[in-house]
């Protein structure tokens, strides 16, 4: 599992953009990790699923409610990470009414998440591999801060944790 202070592994994340803006087209489009993180500080939580009930009913909408606190603190973009396709997480973020405040990547092939370490297995369960449910702190590609949930909780990756932290 990745650690404190290592560098994020490279892999390819997708997110759906509902407006074309200068280098990107609608629908989904594909971004290097190693690109996307150079020079940025970074707040990341991924979750098992979109559209899953803890998922949607306090950790998205937490990260919607602190986005100015966390911004303030100097955190360039808030990025939300789950093992669904893009499609299903622009979708899931037009639900949560995330605007421009988060930006939903889909790891629908668990590249990055296994590269992470982070992947927990759900197949007993009919839900297949998944991201496990966490949140990073990230300056220019190296892990600052990486708190992982005990099966089952929700206790550290929400967003008013991460602001303490910041």
């Amino acid at each position: 599992m990745i650690a404190v202070g290592q560098k994020l592994p490279n892999a390819t994340i997708y997110e759906f953009i509902n407006e074309e803006n200068e280098g990107c087209f609608l629908g989904p489009n594909a971004f290097e990790v190693e690109k996307l993180v150079a020079g940025k500080k970074i707040v990341m939580f991924a979750l098992p699923g979109a559209f899953a009930p803890i998922c949607s009913a306090k950790q998205v909408p937490g990260y919607v409610e602190h986005h100015d606190a966390i911004k303030v603190k100097g955190i360039d973009e808030i990025w939300c990470l789950s093992v669904n396709d893009p499609f299903v997480m622009g979708a899931w973020g037009r639900d949560q009414k995330v605007s421009n405040k988060i930006r939903m990547f889909g790891d629908g092939s668990c590249e990055f998440t296994k590269k992470l370490g982070l992947e927990l297995d759900l197949t007993a369960r009919g839900l297949g591999v998944r991201s496990d449910r966490y949140a990073m702190i990230i300056e220019d590609g190296v892990v600052k801060s990486l708190d992982r949930e005990a099966p089952g909780k929700f206790e550290v990756s929400d967003a008013a944790s991460v602001l303490k932290k910041l």
